[in-house]
């Protein structure tokens, strides 16, 4: 077909492909367009279009009337040997050529007598797919046609580069909604402000290392006679461990706040985060009850430490480990009794995340357990507050630019002296 003989028809019908393929389309939608239009203007029995797999050397058949998705190597067949070669390759007679495979005209039914393949290459001169049209009616291919099936194809790979990249926009736009509204959900149930509890004075941070995290922590009084202290971890970051720990929160406090003892509490929320998270997913928490006119602290930690109690009158600090595996990993059978700390003045409760504990500089090393003992040693008599900025300064001089892997969340409690 020669270009200065194309009818109006044939025009009009070239003119509104392209206007079209400027339109925001859906991918499959602009191809199936695409595809149309080679039949039309080449007077083609059909057209297919082939689009490279970006995972591996592959071409994948996305547009076609009668075949299922089919996947050829890079190399493999008339189409194949266009991608690799980057080249409009025409064939008069199909079966002559010994790179055409006749098993998909025997799969379809179909018998391909002349073929066109276009390399669909985009404004940066990547690789996108192939256009590929057969049995131009009357007659092979001719210069004309390659000419129309080229400018065809240079707007086709153009407007699938769009497309791709706004579905790539798109996609990007719902993550970051999505993730905006998982960290609002972790932040409305961390408390907006912490407890005065006669005695005692607190503090507590969480600082996650994505926009959303899977740490979390509470310190809340039940009633005038409990305060609820959790620092929790679910595995992983991101939307689904954020959601894991906020709803392992939630079932905590509700259990607790209709009267549920504490092994009572930890067991069902245990065995309802079993139900309900997936393979290879748990929390670590650390959930503790203090009474503030007892001095008495019971908690049970599913996985969670250590937990550092620093006893002022030995100016040292004990290290608790876990009583169970992590909240989630299965159903508890036997639940191990909660350990007991009595606090006299002066004593401090440290519980810190592995965001801090294992934060690593360059080099590798890690912050570590001794350092946050001779910074409670170095801080012991002063305020929580104190210590906390110490603490969260020494992290960053030790990480000396190191980016932050993990969340970090700190909870700490001191018992003030003379109460």
């Amino acid at each position: 077909m020669n270009t200065e003989t194309l009818s109006p028809r044939d025009l009009q019908t070239l003119l509104a492909v392209t206007r079209a393929l400027a339109a925001p389309f859906d991918l499959s939608q602009m191809l199936r367009e695409v595809a149309a239009a080679a039949t039309s203007v080449l007077h083609a029995e059909r057209a297919s279009v082939w689009l490279c797999d970006a995972a591996r050397p592959e071409l994948v058949l996305e547009v076609s009337s009668d075949l299922e998705r089919v996947r050829l190597p890079l190399g493999s067949g008339i189409v194949g040997s266009c991608a690799a070669a980057r080249r409009t390759i025409n064939v008069p007679d199909c079966y002559a050529d010994p790179r055409f495979n006749p098993e998909l005209d025997r799969s379809s039914g179909f018998r391909t007598r002349c073929m066109l393949s276009v390399p669909l290459i985009d404004h940066e001169g990547a690789l996108v797919g192939v256009l590929q049209v057969l049995n131009r009616i009357g007659a092979p291919f001719d210069a004309g046609d390659v000419a129309l099936a080229e400018a065809l194809a240079a707007q086709c790979a153009v407007a699938l580069a769009r497309t791709r990249m706004t579905a790539a926009l798109l996609r990007g736009e719902l993550l970051r909604q999505e993730l905006q509204l998982a960290a609002t959900m972790q932040r409305a149930i961390l408390p907006a402000a912490l407890p005065a509890v006669p005695g005692y004075e607190m503090d507590a941070r969480f600082m996650p290392a994505a926009q959303t995290g899977g740490d979390t922590y509470d310190l809340a009084l039940l009633d005038d006679r409990r305060l609820l202290i959790v620092l929790a971890d679910a595995t992983g970051h991101g939307i689904a461990p954020a959601l894991s720990v906020t709803q392992m929160h939630a079932m905590l406090r509700l259990a607790l706040r209709m009267g549920a003892d504490l092994e009572t509490a930890f067991r069902h929320v245990n065995d309802q985060l079993c139900a309900m998270l997936p393979d290879g997913r748990f929390v670590t928490a650390f959930v503790g009850l203090l009474d503030p006119t007892t001095h008495r602290l019971r908690f049970l930690s599913g996985g969670q430490g250590p937990i550092l109690h620093h006893r002022a009158a030995e100016a040292r600090s004990v290290a608790h480990r876990a009583t169970s595996f992590p909240m989630g990993a299965m159903p508890i059978a036997v639940l191990r009794p909660a350990i007991e700390i009595d606090f006299e003045p002066g004593d401090w409760l440290v519980l810190l995340s592995d965001g801090i504990y294992e934060y690593a500089d360059a080099r590798g090393e890690l912050f570590g357990r001794a350092r946050v003992e001779a910074l409670i040693d170095a801080h012991q008599h002063g305020h929580c507050s104190a210590l906390m900025e110490a603490l969260l300064a020494e992290v960053e001089r030790h990480a000396a630019g190191a980016e932050q892997e993990d969340d970090i969340t700190a909870v700490l409690l001191r018992r003030v002296c003379g109460n």
